[in-house]
């Protein structure tokens, strides 16, 4: 069969996908509280639920070097239907490490969507990456915004085990892709594109640094997308929907900060973006730990616009920076992401039960702050 070219309908495919996909995976993070109390278990063992959706990110590299050499958008066509199905059943186990398996099921389709979808929508892109991008991870921002409301609301209608009656939307969603992208034109590749002599060297000379970068953003986003309806519950004394709606207010900023950013970077270049971002987001979190109550909203929403937007704009660099091996740069990038996340998820929810949830997010913050530096260090082409 011949494939056609692609067109913006495909970026807003691929984009919608995300949205959807996203939606599901969302669940978790709402959902530890109660998850919590049923299992009967401290910070730690909780947060580290959310780790075993990180796990097979290591996975990402050999995905994007798949996709670097073919075409891998079945993997974008039906995540969404599997991240659904077992995102839907997070009530069914009867085990801690039950639901550690189906977590780590989840985090394999997760890890089949991401890597080649942000390559996918840098090649679409073309020579608006950024914009591109920020489409892209907007879409999943918004996708986490819902997903609170979504799987509280499913939660107080159907019970945490009759979540499962979700699951039907990703698979119609998954029939949508499968029209609109399953005769996509795969990248023309450019016939040096696998040499890996050339390649390594590149890495080395960027990844270290990018490391430090994404050190500081997912202690951060670790401490706000995974504890914060603990944190409100636990610190704050509100209900499990209010908390859950601290979520929602936190993502639907980080929406709106991910749509500008990467656009914004393409305009004003990553640098200056990234440091904006990184010298804002950590005050802006302590600030957030010590005020009286009637300012935690509006904080919430200067912390989405800063804290949740600095994804767009390094994967946007991630693609400048190796624009012939897009596919294994981003599975590359998503894998040293997400176990980099894993491991502040870990830190952090140690820290909360040795110190409290306070002292977790003061030191998610100070990593954070310290790692500005490391934006100097990461070349610009």
């Amino acid at each position: 069969m011949s494939k056609r070219q692609s067109s913006v309908n495909d970026i807003v495919a691929v984009a919608f996908g995300h949205f959807t996909h996203d939606v599901y995976s969302g669940f978790l993070a709402p959902l530890l509280p109660v998850l919590q109390d049923r299992l009967s278990v401290g910070y730690a063992l909780t947060g580290n639920l959310a780790v075993f959706t990180q796990i097979p990110s290591l996975l990402n590299p050999f995905i994007g070097y798949l996709a670097d050499k073919v075409s891998l958008r079945y993997f974008i066509i039906f995540a969404p239907a599997v991240t659904a199905t077992l995102m839907t059943s997070l009530g069914l186990p009867s085990s801690y490490l039950a639901l550690t398996l189906l977590l780590l099921a989840a985090g394999v389709s997760v890890a089949a969507f991401h890597a080649p979808a942000g390559a996918m929508i840098g090649e679409l892109a073309g020579n608006r990456v950024g914009a591109g991008m920020s489409i892209f991870m907007a879409a999943g921002e918004l996708a986490r915004t819902i997903a609170p409301i979504i799987a509280v609301a499913a939660v107080g209608w159907l019970g945490l085990d009759g979540l499962w009656r979700l699951a039907f939307v990703g698979w119609a969603v998954s029939g949508i892709l499968f029209w609109r992208l399953h005769d996509i034109q795969a990248k023309p590749r450019p016939p040096d594109a696998d040499n890996w002599s050339r390649l390594g060297p590149q890495l080395l000379r960027v990844f270290p640094y990018l490391a430090w970068l994404v050190l500081g953003r997912v202690a951060m986003q670790a401490a706000l997308t995974t504890y914060l309806p603990i944190y409100m519950r636990d610190e704050r004394g509100m209900s499990l929907a209010l908390a859950a709606g601290s979520l929602t207010i936190l993502e639907g900023a980080g929406f709106v900060g991910a749509l500008l950013s990467g656009s914004l970077s393409d305009r004003v270049g990553r640098h200056r973006m990234l440091t904006l971002l990184l010298l804002i987001a950590p005050l802006l979190l302590l600030a957030f730990l010590f005020v009286p109550a009637w300012m935690l909203v509006p904080l919430l929403i200067l912390l989405g616009l800063t804290a949740i937007s600095l994804q767009p704009v390094i994967l946007a660099l991630v693609q400048d920076l190796f624009p012939d091996n897009r596919a294994l740069a981003n599975g590359s990038y998503m894998a040293m992401s997400f176990a980099l996340r894993a491991v502040g998820i870990w830190a952090i929810g140690l820290t909360a039960d040795a110190w409290g949830l306070t002292a977790a997010f003061v030191l998610s913050a100070g990593v954070g702050l310290l790692a500005l530096p490391s934006i100097h260090f990461i070349p610009r082409s």
